[in-house]
């Protein structure tokens, strides 16, 4: 069942990259005291994910935190090494935290898994995007296969109350 909004997120385990190499994170430790977006893809270097979602949350970065978002976070079932490559690619900096949920714990956790092995890609993350608050779903929107609309930096900027645009 999926998340829904005013619901608690999942206690699992992620992987972040730091100065000292490849480091496990709870979702506590990411969450708790924060008010963050966080934004799923299905797979780092996919066309979609590379081309129109990554560039969306970096163009619009300092427009999410001037609406009160603390973090902006990238989750996919990917490893930390190429989710870290691929941020290094895009130059996403300190801008975004790349989170790895490389065995789709967190994804299935907050049952927003979908199986791709017919693509030969496994287990996968839905798109999606949520505001979450000190811990707590505040708005999450889940795209349709195929497509970057609800779950698009310019979604969670509106849900924040920021006209797109502006």
């Amino acid at each position: 069942m999926t998340i829904q909004t005013g619901e608690p997120i999942p206690e699992v385990t992620l992987r972040i990259m730091t100065p000292a190499g490849d480091q496990p994170i709870s979702t506590s430790e990411l969450f708790t005291g924060f008010r963050v977006a966080l934004f799923a893809v299905p797979g780092a270097f996919t066309p979609a994910c590379s081309g129109i979602h990554l560039p969306g949350f970096i163009a619009r970065h300092d427009r999410l935190k001037a609406a009160g978002i603390e973090r902006v976070m990238c989750v996919a079932v990917n490893d930390i090494f190429v989710l870290n490559a691929w941020g290094e690619i895009h130059e996403v900096g300190d801008r975004i935290l790349m989170v790895a949920d490389g065995n789709a714990d967190f994804t299935r956790a907050v049952g927003l898994d979908v199986d791709a092995s017919g693509g030969g890609m496994g287990t996968r993350s839905r798109r999606y995007a949520m505001i979450v608050d000190n811990g707590r779903v505040e708005w999450l929107g889940v795209d349709k296969p195929r497509q970057v609309v609800e779950s698009s930096a310019d979604a969670v900027l509106e849900a924040l109350g920021v006209k797109s645009g502006s």
